[in-house]
């Protein structure tokens, strides 16, 4: 008895998953600066500058200021400043809220990613197979409304449903929303749920916690994927080889 037939609901992460960063932080950065006549800001400092800001807003406000009713905007526009400011630049107000919006509308649009080639494929396979498919992601709601559809990964063809953060106010690894993500795909029985992402920490322990299947892609060759093999995961290279696996 295949798993397959022993399914009714797929969930997917997005993120190293479906979907991965195109080029660097800095590029991006680079070119908002470029756009008001400025030089470059060093890219490593950003790089550096950004995963402190994140890290630090991302405790004070979880899920993008969520509980604070915080504008996702606001959110971001903080977060920025702070990522710039801990890199060595300070800007006047007038020409960072030009470099903000730059990037704000950079990283809301498909600039930024690229879908692996194998997603859309596979998202539609499941679906055809008549299982449920959902995405359960950290991500703010223009992945729901403007990353994905513009990527060509849209709600009705590609999924039924999505569980992000941003608009739900629980992230992983809360097995809360992976119990969200069952009562959304019709309350299917976790058992019959299998759960795919990219983190053992975010995606296998809490889907296991609540009694999903779950698997991890190393699309990366990650040298963390020999720990997650000894952790019993299942680990494999891309959703192709998922897709085998389930017939």
């Amino acid at each position: 008895m295949s798993l397959l037939s022993r399914l009714r609901c797929i969930t997917v992460d997005v993120t190293g998953t479906l979907i991965a960063y195109k080029g660097e932080l800095g590029d991006y950065y680079c070119m908002a600066a470029k756009s008001v006549g400025l030089p470059c800001p060093d890219y490593k400092r950003v790089h550096e500058g950004f995963k402190l800001a994140y890290t630090e807003m991302a405790k004070k406000y979880p899920c993008f200021g969520f509980a604070a009713k915080m504008p996702n905007i606001v959110w971001w526009k903080t977060c920025v400043r702070d990522s710039f400011v801990r890199a060595g630049y300070e800007y006047d107000e007038e020409t960072f809220e030009k470099i903000f919006r730059r990037i704000y509308a950079s990283f809301g649009s498909s600039a930024p990613y690229m879908v692996f080639p194998d997603s859309q494929p596979f998202l539609r396979w499941a679906r055809e197979k008549g299982l449920k498919v959902g995405i359960i992601s950290n991500a703010e709601y223009r992945y729901q409304d403007v990353i994905l559809p513009a990527l060509g990964l849209n709600q009705g063809s590609e999924w039924d449903f999505g569980v992000f953060s941003g608009l739900e106010g629980v992230e992983k690894p809360d097995p809360r929303i992976y119990e969200i993500a069952l009562e959304r795909a019709g309350n299917i029985a976790a058992e019959e749920t299998l759960h795919i992402g990219d983190s053992l920490r975010k995606d296998y322990v809490p889907a296991r916690s609540v009694g999903m299947n779950a698997l991890l892609l190393d699309r990366f060759t990650t040298p963390d994927a020999e720990e997650w093999r000894k952790s019993g995961a299942i680990v494999l290279p891309d959703l192709e080889a998922v897709r085998e696996l389930l017939s």
